[in-house]
């Protein structure tokens, strides 16, 4: 097989990256290119996104990507976080920057909704979980805020839509991204319009729905000009977490991924939605690249020890987290555990003290070292990761037998030795750079590159490492587990 190369584009809510891929004879490799940051703007009291600069970061990707000998790029590929959204006039013109999901215009409006159309009805038609930050709360909060707007908006693109819209004129909704918006129907996967109809919302202002490997088009001749190629723009799985698991190097259907960065993401991949009454549980029904719905949950991850190293910093303790593992591996197990979701985790200025207070209020003797700080907050996660997968096993009647970490979790390898423990099942870790491969290789499929997902996450496998840790010490962490279920309670 002749040699391919692509390019992704990656943006995080702080950060973002241009990735090239070089595909030959069943093997990827990849070459970060570019990297810049991603940061939001304050006016008064809203949160923006600069769209305009995350168009020109892109151009300024591809230049280089260029100035590296890579002027053969057949294509590129956009993916992003989710929920935010940018609307568009009659003549294509964006009415305002695009708010961020933190933007306090949300505050109050799940309670505005949920009085009109009842919380197991939206959860019934989206299967999506309930967070202030959806796209169904931040378009009421125009409706409520900003009517005007709403009555000259003429399309509303969600992030990698629009960027996608800036490059080749071309207005549509990606399934994956427009899953996370919790009005698209989880069953029809197309816009739920009696639902927004019931909250007065048009439904005429959304674009048409898009499957990844849509080939949306040609770049537009003057940025092709500009940039020195003309590249196709592939719809991929553009919800970043969609390009993650469509990497993942699984085969068969009894295994599970976590998508392990700042935020953990445990879930499987299902053919249909689970419903029941799991918004109860925090669980939601995402779009997946090759018709397949995302079955997951969102629990805090790495947020933890990162916000732990920048407590010791303050004090002039710098460490990296190579040492921070070694410190916790080398202090006694199971002295205390903690909930990774607990409020008080959420931002805290002292993660010690965070800790602390949960220990507390928990009867719990408090760590005595630092060891012992990110080791309680080690295990406490390894041990949530198991809670989680007992859920997915319940819910959906799969056992699951083994879990692939992605991201840049899998690095850590006293976490997934820690979490292999704790699950009772092998761990699979690697690789890192899964929501850049995934994006990558959806681009090689529409370009009939690659023949499947199948094949895809077969080409992963041959061209990275993956570590397997196996498990050890089943009662002891069982007898834990009872521990931290009654803790957290």
């Amino acid at each position: 097989m002749a040699s391919s190369k692509y390019l992704a584009f990656d943006y995080g809510a702080e950060s973002g990256r241009a990735i090239v891929g070089i595909l030959e004879e069943n093997k990827i490799t990849i070459e970060e290119i570019h990297r810049f940051r991603n940061k939001q703007i304050q006016i008064f009291h809203n949160n923006y996104w600069n769209i305009f600069n995350l168009v020109e970061e892109l151009k300024k990707g591809i230049k280089i990507a260029v100035k590296k000998g890579h002027n053969d790029i057949e294509s590129l590929g956009v993916d992003t976080w989710g929920v935010d959204f940018g609307i568009l006039d009659k003549d294509g013109k964006l009415l305002e920057l695009p708010h961020s999901y933190r933007d306090p215009r949300t505050e109050g409006m799940p309670a505005k909704v949920f009085k009109i159309v009842p919380p197991d009805e939206i959860y019934a038609r989206t299967g999506i979980q309930f967070m202030q930050i959806n796209s169904l709360y931040q378009f009421y909060a125009i409706k409520k805020m900003k009517e005007h707007k709403l009555r000259r908006g003429k399309k509303l693109l969600f992030m990698p839509d629009l960027i996608n819209y800036f490059l080749t004129g071309a207005m549509n909704s990606e399934y994956t991204i427009a899953s996370t918006s919790q009005f698209l129907n989880v069953f029809e996967k197309q816009f739920d319009r009696e639902l927004l109809s019931k909250l007065n919302l048009p439904h005429e202002i959304l674009a048409p729905i898009i499957k990844p490997g849509h080939i949306i088009g040609k770049m537009h001749k003057e940025i092709a000009a500009e940039t020195g190629i003309d590249a196709d723009v592939i719809a991929v799985g553009c919800h970043d977490t969609a390009s993650a698991v469509a990497a993942v190097p699984a085969e068969g259907e009894n295994w599970a991924y976590l998508s392990s960065g700042t935020w953990s993401l445990i879930g499987i991949e299902n053919d249909k939605p689970i419903i029941n009454q799991q918004f109860q549980n925090d669980f939601t029904n995402e779009g997946g690249v090759g018709d397949k719905i995302r079955f997951l949950r969102n629990t805090m991850g790495m947020w933890l020890i990162q916000r732990l190293k920048k407590t010791w910093e303050k004090d002039g303790n710098t460490y990296d987290y190579p040492v921070i593992a070694k410190m916790a591996s080398e202090a006694e197990p199971f002295k205390c555990f903690v909930n990774p979701d607990s409020k008080l985790f959420s931002n805290p200025a002292d993660m010690e003290k965070a800790v602390d207070e949960f220990c507390a209020k928990t009867g719990q003797k408090k760590p005595e070292s630092k060891g012992e700080y990110a080791r309680a907050i080690y295990e406490s996660l390894a041990l949530k990761y198991k809670l989680i997968l007992q859920m997915i096993e319940n819910a959906s009647g799969r056992k699951i037998e083994k879990l692939h970490i992605v991201g840049g979790g899998a690095q850590n390898e006293l976490l997934n030795r820690l979490t292999a423990d704790a699950a009772g099942i092998p761990v699979l870790a690697g690789p890192v750079e899964a929501t850049a491969l995934g994006n990558i290789l959806v681009q090689a499929i529409a370009k009939k590159k690659v023949k499947s997902i199948e094949h895809a996450r077969e080409i992963v496998k041959n061209s990275f490492e993956i570590k397997t840790y196996m498990p050890g010490k089943k009662e002891e962490w069982n007898e834990m587990l009872d521990k931290y279920k009654s803790i957290i309670a």
